[in-house]
């Protein structure tokens, strides 16, 4: 942005740069709009059990029923693939996406912080901002899990309740570009949220291809003050090692963000 001239007033200047630094309002309308996107990405970005598989019909006529936009045609990209699959497909292609995968991990902290305490730390820090806008996960997964942020967006509104998303925005744009590049059906999804939100800076996209290539920042000290608390229990961070997992863990270790299929999603 070229600067102001030095003519204009003082109080202009500083409400010119006040709104370009902050989105335009929305309308009550589009305020609900916006939910209804939020809550689906959340949805169709939970594991595809039998119970979301036989509700796709209904997805898809949610889906249909948005109003024109970049983020309603990514959508409807993705529910078009998701509703031609065979259940047992879908859940392969899940579990190989988001659970083998630390590119593409649903785990927000993990890209900001990697295998450090102070992901700890921010696990409970965004527990906390749950339970102070009166918001309770239940405890079926950690509050950085990619589902649940969307979830509280939805809730409570595009000021705070997306304050996560735009925190991990490069995290996002990371695993957009990992799904992009196995040409996963999954990419359109993060390519609709990507939408709702402000544009990627120069300085995001350097980092997230120093992220891409480096891996996230991590120590070899343990994290067990952080792994027994209510958002971390033992096993779930993943191992100091190279960004990419080996093909398979050890059997005595417990692999990094493994999904079990009788455990919540």
């Amino acid at each position: 942005m070229s600067p102001l001239p030095a003519t204009v007033p003082a109080i202009v200047r500083t409400r010119l740069r006040a709104a370009v630094r902050r989105p335009s309002r929305l309308t009550p309308e589009e305020v609900q709009d916006r939910a209804l996107l939020l809550r689906l990405l959340s949805l169709l970005l939970q594991y595809p059990d039998a119970e979301l598989a036989a509700a796709r019909p209904t997805v898809v006529a949610a889906v249909r029923a948005l109003p024109p936009s970049p983020a309603a045609a990514e959508l409807a990209a993705f529910t078009g693939w998701f509703t031609d699959q065979e259940p047992e497909a879908l859940e392969r292609h899940y579990v190989e996406m988001f659970d083998l995968r630390r590119k593409s991990s649903l785990y927000l902290t993990y890209y900001l912080h990697g295998d450090t305490r102070r992901r700890g730390m921010a696990l409970l820090t965004l527990g906390r901002r749950y339970r102070a806008a009166g918001w309770e996960t239940g405890g079926g997964e950690l509050p950085d899990h990619l589902p649940v942020v969307l979830e509280f967006a939805a809730l409570s509104g595009p000021g705070p309740g997306e304050a996560p998303l735009r925190q991990h925005r490069r995290g996002l744009e990371l695993i957009h570009r990992a799904l992009t590049d196995a040409d996963s059906p999954y990419r359109h999804l993060l390519a609709a949220l990507l939408t709702l939100m402000p544009p990627a800076t120069e300085a995001d996209l350097a980092a997230v291809a120093e992220l891409a290539a480096e891996g996230p920042p991590n120590e070899d000290v343990g994290l067990d003050p952080y792994a027994g608390g209510s958002f971390a229990p033992p096993g779930t961070f993943a191992p100091p090692g190279t960004f990419v997992p080996p093909d398979q863990a050890p059997p005595t270790l417990v692999p990094p963000f493994t999904s079990s299929p009788d455990g919540p999603r």
